[in-house]
Parts: C-alpha cells; sequence; structure tokens
C-alpha cells in the first residue's frame, strides 16, 4: 500500500474509532507516548505534535495495529538524567489515534482520544521506542446522595467559573449535561489552567469521590481569585486608557499591590528621583526646574511618552556635576615630573601647564586655560593632554570632532525632538563626575559644516572665558558653568580653523622630533611600552644605537614617531614569536638584524641623484604631517612661448611659477638669456608626486631657480635647498613653518638651506644640534640666490652688479640651450662658461 493511500485510509477512519471509544479492550501491552505540555485524561480528545523518531516509528506501528497507544506525562521532578519508565508519572491514559497527518518538515499531528486509565507496570521493550505492561485502573461506581450532591456543587462552580472566565459557554452546557462524577471531574480537569502536578493527582485519584473532592478545592480557589481579578478589574477600569494595553497593566499592578498591602512609594522612579534631588547639591536655578519636573511627572500616567522624556531630563539634571569639584595638584615639582615623565622635550608646553598651575597656587581662582596645540600626527598632542590631566589631578575626557557636522552634537539637541540627547560638552562632564576637568577637543581643523549647521561657531562660546561660564545646552535649556574646564584642542593645520574660533585660544606648536630627540624617545618610552605590549622583559631584548639610528632613518620619515613606533612594535612580536616556541636567548638588534626582522630600507636620500640633473631644484613645503622636501623639475621644448604646470598645484603655487617665469624673462639681457629662448618654447614645470595636491607662495624660489638651471643647463650645487616666496622684483619674501621645514631638510640629508633673511628669527626655534649640521643662507633677493646655488659662478658680483644697474639683478649666467640644434646649444654653454671665467 502507497503513502497516499495509507494516508487516505488513516483520515477516513477517525468517526469509527470514535464511536467505538468505549467498546475497545485494552491489551496488557502498550507503546508509550511520552507528554511535557499536558495530562490526557480519558474521553478527552486533544491535538499532539510528535517530531522524534521513536515517536514517529510508535506512531506508524499504532496504526498499523490496534491504534492503541499509552499516553503518559512526564514527571518535572524527575532527574535530567533520569531515562526511560524513571522520567514519567506510572498514571496515564490509554486513548486511541484518531487522525494523523503528517507535515513536510517531517512531523506528525495526531488527533488521540482517552479510553481508559492505565498504570505503568514495567518495561517491555525499549527499543525501538518504549513499551510497557500495564494495568487497566476500574474506578468503582458511586451512587449516594452525597456523591450526587458533590456532582451538583460542581456543576455550579463550574458555571460560575465560566461565567468569570473566558471559557466557551459551550463547556458550562456540557457541564450542565454530565452527571457521571468520574468523568465531571476528568472534563473539569481537562479545561482549567492547571499545572502539571496537579493535573496528575486529578488522573490518579482512581475513586470518583476523592477525585470530585479534588475538583471542588480547586474550583472554589480558581473561583476566588477571578472574583479578586474581576474587582481590580472594575476598580482601574475608569482610570484606563482603553487604547494602551501597557497601561492597562499597570494599573492592575498597582491594584495588586494595593490588595497585598504593600507600598508603591519605595519602589516608584519618582521617589527616587526626590531622593536623590535631596542628596545632591544643586543650584538654585537647577533645583526649580528639577523640583518642577518632578511634581510634572507625578500626574503623569507612567505609561506615556512624555513621561519617559521628563524622567530622562530630570535624570540628566540630577547627573551633572553642578558643584563636584577634583582637588588640583598645586605641587609644582611634583606637576613637573610627570610632565617629564610622560614626554620628551616639549619645554614650551610644560612651561605654559606650570605656569598655569603658579598662577592658580597664588589666586586660589583662575578661569581655565583654552590651549591648542598644532603639530604632525604622532609628535604626542593626544598623549600630553592626558599627561596635563594626570600631573594636574583632574579627570581627563577626549571628544573627538574630526568629520562633525551637526551642530547639535555641540549644544544638544532641543526637548522638542525624539531622542534628543544633550551635547558632548556635558555628555563629557556627566562622565567625568567633576565640574574642572581636562577636556581634549582633538581634531579641531577637521570640523565641517552644512545644512543642520556650524559645529565651530558653536565651539565659540564654549572656549570663549568671557562667555562660558554660563554655557547654554539646548537640551538642559539652563546655564552650566564651564569656566573651570581646561579645554585643549588639537589641530594638524591653523589654516581650516575660523579666524574666531582661532583668536580664542592660546595656540602651542608642537614640532616635529629630531633623529636625535627621536632616539632618546625610543630608548626611553617606545621600546620599554613595546616590549610590554609583546610580553617580553627588559632583559630579553637590547635595541643597538645605530639599530635604531636606522630604523629612524630608513624605515621611517615622519615628523612624528608613530611609523617609529610601529616598527619598533613589530621587532618585538617576531622576537615574541620565537620566545614562544621555545627560543628564549636574549637578542640584541643590530642594524642587519633590523634588515632581517623588517625586510629592505624603504626610505633613501635621493636629494643628490635627483638634483644632479639641469632643471631641477629641491623645495621645502610644510604639510599637515610636518615638514616634506619637494622636488621642482622643469622642462623646455619647442612651442610658442606657453608654460605649462602639473602636480596638482593650488593657485597661489601657479601664480607664483608665473611670477618667477616673468622675472626671469623680464632680467632675460642682464642673464645673457636671448630673447627667442621664451618666444620659441614652451616651459613645463611639474612638481611630484602628481597624486598629492600642493599649493602656496614659499616655493618661488625654488621654480625661479629650477628655469634658471634649466635655461644655463648646468644643474644646482648638491645638498642645496630653498624656501621663500619671490616677487615680480625679485624680492625674498618671508614664509612659515621653518623649524618644521628644517627637521625635514635634515631627515632628506640636505646641508645648506637658503631662506629669507626675514625668516631669521624663526632659526631660534631650530634645535641646536640641526644648526650645527645645516648651514642656513639668508637672502634678500632672487640673485643672492642664484649666486648661492650655481658653484662655478664667484660669490659677490651679483650686488656690484645689481648697484650698478639701478636695483635690478645683472648677473650673467650660463648661456641657454637653443632649441634647434644641440651642437649650437652645446657651444653656446661652453663659450658662455668661458667668457664667465675671463670676467
Amino acid at each position: 500500500m502507497s503513502e497516499s493511500e495509507r494516508a487516505k485510509e488513516t483520515e477516513s477512519r477517525p468517526n469509527t474509532a470514535a464511536s467505538e471509544e468505549l467498546t475497545f479492550e485494552v491489551p496488557d501491552c502498550l507503546p508509550v507516548l511520552s507528554l511535557d505540555h499536558m495530562v490526557l485524561f480519558p474521553f478527552m480528545i486533544a491535538p499532539i505534535l510528535v517530531n522524534d523518531d521513536r515517536g514517529r516509528k510508535l506512531v506508524e506501528d499504532a496504526l498499523r495495529g490496534n491504534r492503541l497507544v499509552g499516553v503518559f506525562t512526564h514527571n518535572p521532578a524527575a532527574a535530567e538524567d533520569a531515562a526511560g519508565e524513571q522520567r514519567i508519572y506510572h498514571t496515564g491514559t490509554a486513548a486511541v489515534i484518531l487522525k494523523m497527518v503528517k507535515i513536510p518538515d517531517g512531523s506528525i499531528r495526531l488527533l488521540i482520544h482517552g479510553v481508559r486509565r492505565v498504570r505503568f507496570v514495567e518495561t517491555v521493550a525499549n527499543e525501538p521506542y518504549l513499551v510497557a505492561r500495564v494495568e487497566v485502573l476500574t474506578e468503582p461506581s458511586v451512587q449516594d446522595k452525597q456523591v450526587q450532591a458533590m456532582v451538583r456543587n460542581a456543576q455550579t462552580l463550574m458555571r460560575r467559573v465560566v461565567e468569570l472566565s473566558s471559557l466557551p459557554e459551550d463547556l458550562a452546557v456540557a457541564v450542565m449535561n454530565l452527571n457521571d462524577p468520574g468523568r465531571l471531574a476528568d472534563l473539569i480537569a481537562s479545561n482549567l489552567s492547571l499545572q502539571i502536578p496537579e493535573q496528575q493527582q486529578v488522573l490518579e485519584a482512581i475513586h470518583p469521590k476523592a477525585r470530585l473532592e479534588r475538583i471542588l478545592t480547586i474550583l472554589n480557589r480558581e473561583i476566588e481569585m477571578l472574583e479578586l481579578g474581576s474587582a481590580i478589574q472594575s476598580r482601574v477600569k475608569s482610570a484606563m486608557d482603553r487604547t494602551q494595553r501597557e497601561y492597562y497593566l499597570r494599573e492592575q499592578l498597582k491594584a495588586i499591590r494595593k490588595e497585598l498591602g504593600e507600598s508603591e512609594e519605595g519602589s516608584s522612579e519618582v521617589a527616587e528621583l526626590k531622593q536623590r534631588l535631596e542628596k545632591i547639591a544643586l543650584p538654585d536655578h537647577a533645583r526649580k526646574v528639577a523640583e518642577k519636573e518632578i511634581a510634572r511627572l507625578e500626574t503623569m500616567p507612567p505609561a506615556s511618552a512624555e513621561f519617559t522624556v521628563a524622567r530622562t531630563y530630570v535624570d540628566w539634571i540630577l547627573s551633572l556635576p553642578w558643584q563636584v569639584s577634583t582637588q588640583d595638584n598645586l605641587d609644582m615639582e611634583q606637576a613637573a615630573r610627570i610632565l617629564d615623565e610622560d614626554h620628551y622635550d616639549l619645554d614650551k608646553v610644560k612651561e605654559r601647564i606650570l605656569e598655569y598651575l603658579a598662577v592658580y597656587k597664588l589666586r586660589k581662582e583662575i578661569r581655565g586655560p583654552i590651549l591648542c596645540f598644532v603639530g604632525a600626527p604622532g609628535v604626542g598632542k593626544t598623549s600630553l593632554g592626558r599627561s596635563i590631566a594626570r600631573a594636574m589631578g583632574r579627570k581627563f575626557y577626549r571628544a573627538s570632532l574630526g568629520g562633525l557636522h551637526d551642530e547639535a552634537e555641540i549644544r544638544g539637541h532641543r526637548r522638542t525632538y525624539i531622542g534628543a540627547m544633550p551635547g558632548r560638552i556635558l555628555k563629557g562632564l556627566k562622565d567625568c563626575g567633576s565640574n574642572n576637568p581636562v577636556m581634549m577637543l582633538d581634531e579641531v581643523d577637521k570640523l565641517g559644516r552644512d545644512f543642520r549647521g556650524d559645529p565651530a561657531s558653536a565651539l565659540l562660546e564654549v572656549l570663549d572665558p568671557e562667555q562660558n561660564n554660563s554655557f547654554v545646552d539646548n537640551y538642559l535649556d539652563m546655564p552650566f558653568d564651564l569656566s573651570k574646564v581646561m579645554f585643549i584642542t588639537t589641530a594638524n593645520v591653523l589654516d581650516p580653523i575660523p579666524a574666531p574660533l582661532r583668536d580664542r585660544m592660546e595656540v602651542l606648536t608642537l614640532s616635529g622630533y629630531t633623529p636625535e630627540e627621536k632616539l632618546h624617545i625610543a630608548r626611553r618610552y617606545l621600546i620599554p611600552r613595546q616590549l610590554e605590549n609583546a610580553g617580553l622583559k627588559a632583559g630579553d631584548v637590547r635595541f643597538t644605537t645605530q639599530a635604531i639610528q636606522r630604523l629612524i632613518g630608513e624605515y621611517t620619515r615622519e615628523a612624528g614617531l608613530r611609523n617609529l613606533e610601529r616598527e619598533i612594535g613589530n621587532i618585538c612580536r617576531k622576537v615574541a614569536r620565537r620566545h614562544a616556541t621555545g627560543d628564549a636567548r636574549r637578542i640584541t638588534i643590530t642594524p642587519k638584524r633590523v634588515a632581517a626582522f623588517l625586510g629592505p630600507s624603504r626610505y633613501f636620500q635621493e636629494v643628490v641623484e635627483r638634483a644632479q640633473n639641469p632643471g631641477v631644484a629641491v623645495g621645502l613645503a610644510w604639510t599637515e604631517n610636518g615638514g616634506e622636501i619637494l622636488f621642482v623639475e622643469c622642462a623646455r621644448t619647442q612651442g610658442s612661448g606657453r608654460y605649462i604646470l602639473t602636480g596638482q598645484l593650488g593657485d597661489v603655487m601657479k601664480e607664483s611659477a608665473q611670477a618667477a617665469l616673468t622675472y626671469l624673462h623680464s632680467c632675460a639681457r642682464q642673464l645673457n638669456i636671448p630673447e627667442r629662448v621664451f618666444q620659441r618654447s614652451d616651459f613645463h614645470i611639474h612638481v611630484p608626486a602628481a597624486a598629492i595636491p600642493k599649493d602656496g607662495p614659499s616655493a618661488g624660489i625654488t621654480i625661479c631657480a629650477a628655469i634658471a638651471s634649466l635655461l644655463g643647463g648646468s644643474p644646482l650645487r648638491e645638498r642645496v635647498a630653498m624656501t621663500g616666496e619671490l616677487t615680480l622684483k625679485g624680492h625674498v619674501l618671508p614664509v612659515g613653518g621653518i623649524k618644521e621645514k628644517a627637521l625635514a631638510a635634515h631627515r632628506a640629508g640636505v646641508r645648506e638651506i637658503i631662506l629669507p633673511r626675514r625668516n631669521e628669527k624663526d632659526l631660534d626655534d631650530i634645535p641646536a644640534d640641526i644648526r650645527r649640521e645645516i648651514r642656513f643662507h639668508l637672502v634678500d633677493h632672487m640673485d643672492e640666490v642664484l649666486d648661492l646655488v650655481f658653484p662655478e659662478i664667484p660669490k659677490g658680483k651679483a650686488g656690484a652688479r645689481r648697484g650698478a644697474s639701478a636695483g635690478k639683478p645683472s648677473r650673467s649666467r650660463p648661456a641657454p640651450v637653443e632649441v634647434p640644434a644641440a651642437k649650437r646649444a652645446a657651444d653656446a654653454t661652453v663659450a658662455a662658461r668661458k667668457g664667465m671665467e675671463k670676467r
């Protein structure tokens, strides 16, 4: 017989089985079907789901036979590791399978009908499913007056239960029409929401009278609970909103607590807020607002949205440190020692912090300074803020402002918006728990602005000592004193910061480190920290001075220290791997081992090689990453006097190139450059790397020197770099970032730097060791630059010629190479040089 035919036959037999339910003879052995969610009573029809292999096999065998199974319930008190008959109650029900439906997921849905009470006697088989020898329990027939009275009482009580609950009215009709005491008790027990052990007790009561007594007790208890629930419901019904289920449940909970005599005041949120308000010291205006909001909370239903908004607002008021301050450390020597422990050098910054502590120690009351640390990445701006907080004994909070576009992140959102919160300033104060922390606003130069507002403008009030004593957050909507907070901002460059905001801050520049400073910092801070991070001890690894110098010069090229620390960490991790594999020998890191651990060198001093060709000059630039060297390359092709600028040059740098070319064109006669060179040539000026945008006026003299080198066919002197703005009359104007540019030149191996004379004051900021290794030339005019960069021309003649030419440069330069013929160009160059030597 196929599966479809068997299914059809199974579905066609239930009516027959139901009609024959009282004529079934229960055999001595039955397969055991165990349930864990219900108790099956005789004459009870119930659906069950079978989804295990043993159960499916049991059902299939039962359907092929007499369709009888023994239904027993799991005992909740049985041990978890119990198996077989130990897990079930020993009193159950013999049942007949009325209907079976197979579900696509493989499980089977059954409709079973209880027949007789049976008792589990012993196990007959455990495989493929449990089979038990059972004993049919026969209940005695009782027809005395006491039992009849109990039947009528049970019927009356059950009708009352139906009236008070959601049970169907048909159940009451069925109960009233049933006079058999045993079946009546089973029917009532199967339709009440009873626990499994309580249902099992009714099933195990064989005598109808005992069963009815237990049912009467249960019915009286259920009626008492239902009447109490009805009374509670009628009391709260008039005060509840029918559309809010949560509100209804909470009101019921209130009424239940009242019936139990429990006090709600101690556990309510409003009472808790009142207790906090009594303990916290608040300004008068803040206390009045908090008391008003708490009074509103008492009249609001807890389930309303306004209740949550008001409660959150009061919680913020009570959580802010209105009058909570930490004690400042006024020991000057200890503060200086802590600053020296955490950072090497940075004397100006340390001196400024100690000055603030000194004034605070004398006056006892002073507004916090607003400092702005400007420097390249990795020079220690953020870590310096933590060190300042530690030296002063204050809490530290850092808020990153990079990419911030929404003004509400600073001032907070208004409470009318869903999910409104205070801004980052008040959030930082709440997290710190004091009103005088050191608050660092990181990356203030990377603030954005869009339709949501301008965060930089919102910071004007925060960072103004004259206004921040009454800072108003949009969410809090009341003044908060920020004058005790020590604000520190950080930036890579000052240019993107709006002028009004920059005017409110005291700018302290953190320049890059020299190789000598990096060497000391690596030994003192970086190496011990990376050894600890790698799980190594101080004696496990030793770095030689030459190895550290190679790391600084050949594996990193930066103003800060991040990449240097990263490379030291790479070496420490490789050593840690050796230790983890059993090789615990002490290792000394030498320059050769640096290459073995990290691979070949990544940076080379290419100043000499690239500047050996005519038309190439070495310039100096100042970026947000510190100082950099740049190469200006010039080429000349046959054309009509056009010039091409490439390398992603900004407008200011393009104008500098135009000014340099115009200056050389105007001085062509004095420099022995034929006019036809400018008329018949196109000039291409390129500044690598082309993928990086460049701008600024400081490359003016560099571009002019590169063009002069191209026209003269002579390379510039080796290891010479320059920076300065060039005017059309040849004057050299001052530029910024001299220290950063000098550090970059030193890293690149430059030995001479040409600077505007007006930048002479900036030489004091350059470390002494760099001033000893690099020679600085101060110039006022472009002809002085040309005297310095062309080695074959005697110096000192430019000034005399300039005086003879009424202030115009009259320097004779190597003759330019003419475009039409290379031989004529070479001859002209040689002749020009010989003529200069004769002069």
